[in-house]
């Protein structure tokens, strides 16, 4: 049975100097958006470091999760991710439903069904196990000092960049109208049916695990104390709600749910445009609000300075573990799934309208069908990958920790 267990360093109760420096990156990050640039993009940059540290202390991976089912049949991380879906869809449908949360509108993240979310998703998913992370992984373990993830990242943007570039061919291919269970079912038959759908895929694990195994697997074990949830780890459902609440939370600030990975096009965009290039004749960036983005400032876009507290909030995370330890020895073929898996997974994101969260949490979280064809779609790119990985990774093909 694989634990995972995080030793706690002798004297983590005083704040180290690499805690501090995160924590001051944070705050006065947060505090200059929001006197810049307003002060909503404050609290948001502040509410991404939130979701760093929610996602580093529980090691909230979707990436592991989905390859320790397909390997070894173990659902624990699934499941949780269904607590997670169940308590945003029951707080997200009212406000979607009404159109309105606190006074102000809100929208969610609903796309078309087709073609492009189907291959766009696959992609994702063989990027998911070659690139070693999902979008919200490659963020958190980059701000946790993880080196490898540096290139991942990297590869992300210019794969999203390049998705930009053929956006315009992708979306011409057969699709439906944008469609979401809200529309379909109204609000309380909304919840109740993706109640039904989570539940299912929560009995279909436990039945294939205990198939397996005999038995469910149990929690690993976590330290006692109010001090854990400075330091952690935390328990993976702890995980899952503060991941709901805070989507919560965004969709409440910002008016619409959580997304990255529009941010890697956008700032992948504006580095080919810094050394010549030009991106305006494509037709991803011809849509107004696009358009609007490339012509900003990058710290005026939400998702971006989001996505910069997720890095602040994670690696502010790692040192309160004392696990900020960068490593810069990277195998020769596992840089090569890097650099393969950073380009699937930017390319994949944009030709299925967002990756994990914004096409899987935030779209089954705006009831958008879309998100449920991109769950099955990436599942069976997981499924690929998996396949790959002894390809560029020795040792078996299961993971020994539950982070992506």
């Amino acid at each position: 049975m694989t634990t995972l267990t995080r030793t706690v360093p002798p004297g983590i109760g005083r704040l180290s100097p690499k805690a501090w420096v995160a924590g001051a990156l944070l705050v006065l990050g947060s505090l200059t958006v929001g006197v810049a640039f307003g002060g909503n993009q404050g609290w948001l940059m502040l509410i991404g470091g939130a979701l760093g540290i929610v996602l580093y202390h529980a090691s909230f991976g979707f990436t592991s999760a989905w390859r320790v089912f397909i390997t070894e049949r173990r659902g624990r991380g699934l499941r949780a991710q269904m607590v997670m879906l169940a308590l945003a869809v029951v707080l997200f449908f009212p406000a979607l439903g009404a159109g309105t949360l606190f006074g102000q509108p809100v929208q969610g993240f609903v796309s078309p069904i087709g073609v492009s979310v189907i291959v766009g998703a696959f992609l994702f998913g063989v990027g998911m196990q070659l690139g070693g992370g999902c979008a919200s992984g490659t963020l958190f373990t980059v701000g946790g000092g993880n080196a490898r993830m540096v290139v991942t990242l990297l590869f992300f943007i210019v794969g999203s960049v390049i998705g930009t570039a053929h956006f315009a061919w992708w979306q011409s291919l057969p699709a439906f109208q944008p469609t979401s269970m809200i529309d379909l079912f109204g609000t309380g038959g909304g919840i109740v049916a993706s109640l039904v759908l989570f539940a299912a895929i929560a009995a279909l694990t436990v039945m294939m695990e205990k198939r397996r195994h005999g038995q469910l697997e149990q929690a690993p074990s976590v330290s006692a104390g109010p001090g854990r949830w400075l330091t952690g780890p935390w328990p993976i459902l702890a995980g899952a709600v503060g991941l709901a609440l805070l989507n919560f939370l965004t969709l409440s600030l910002a008016g619409r749910p959580w997304g990255i990975t529009s941010a890697f096009a956008l700032w992948g965009a504006k580095a080919f445009q810094a050394v010549g290039g030009d991106v305006t004749g494509w037709g991803y960036w011809q849509k107004a609000s696009n358009a609007q983005a490339l012509e900003s400032s990058v710290f005026s876009d939400i998702t971006t300075v989001m996505n910069i507290g997720i890095i602040l909030g994670a690696g502010l995370a790692a040192s309160l573990a004392g696990r900020f330890a960068p490593n810069f020895r990277i195998p020769l073929r596992s840089l090569a799934a890097a650099v393969i898996g950073g380009l699937f997974l930017g390319y994949g994101a944009r030709l299925a309208f967002g990756c994990n969260i914004g096409a899987y949490f935030s779209g089954i979280a705006s009831g958008s069908l879309h998100g449920w064809l991109w769950l099955v779609a990436a599942f069976a790119g997981n499924m690929f990958g998996v396949k790959l990985r002894p390809l560029f990774f020795p040792g078996p093909a299961k993971p020994v920790a539950a982070s992506c």
